[in-house]
């Protein structure tokens, strides 16, 4: 089996950035998942930050350069999406709008995609379900159910994100999109026996 293909997108603007790091911590945690699974994994990070340039220009005359063509190559070519951006405004940042509004219609169609974002207080935390949930929705992706925000308390004394409910909500996320990207198959839950309506009809006429 091939290795299946995870495409990163961090639009954080500093180096380094907790955007970064929440991206790189999803990703760990995808990539854990699917090797529970038996699946190995190919990891290619996007950062927004070094395409910025090229992105300004591909929306003013439609064509991408070298490097941003790499760029929405690797997202439009992978099994599954992780897209982090810093909140500004009670939205995504502008860099990150950008990009996505310059990949090809119909490139995250069907594709799994894990949301996430970072900001300085977790007042914040719903942009993820008011903002970015419907962005992704419209690009016609699989959003996972699990979004996670990383605000400046979450990522605790040690200040990776690797203890407490930041890492927790890590780790569901990683296994929802890993299973989504085909890591392992879900298992039916038991149902009870549905009696069709004619049959129930039937034995009440005749009770």
């Amino acid at each position: 089996m091939k290795p299946l293909k995870l495409a990163v997108v961090s639009a954080g603007l500093r180096q380094p950035s907790s955007t970064r790091l929440l991206a790189d911590r999803l990703a760990d945690a995808t990539r854990e998942s699917l090797a529970d699974a038996g699946r190995e994994v190919d990891v290619q990070v996007v950062e927004l930050r070094e395409l910025a340039t090229e992105i300004a220009h591909n929306l003013v005359n439609g064509f991408p350069g070298p490097a941003l063509r790499e760029a929405l190559e690797t997202v439009t070519e992978a099994d599954g999406v992780i897209a982090v951006t810093p909140v500004f405004s009670a939205s995504y940042s502008g860099l990150f709008k950008s990009f996505f509004d310059v990949l090809d219609e119909g490139s995250l169609t069907g594709k799994p995609v894990l949301i996430a974002a970072t900001g300085g207080s977790s007042r914040h935390s719903l942009v993820l379900e008011h903002v970015l949930r419907p962005l992704f929705a419209y690009l016609r992706a699989i959003v996972v159910p699990t979004a996670v925000y990383g605000a400046s308390e979450d990522w605790g004394a040690a200040g990776d994100g690797r203890t407490g409910g930041l890492a927790s909500r890590i780790g569901r996320a990683g296994d929802e999109l890993a299973g989504l990207m085909g890591g392992r198959r879900a298992v039916a839950e038991p149902t009870e026996t549905v009696v069709p309506f004619e049959q129930q009809l039937a034995a009440l006429r005749s009770a």
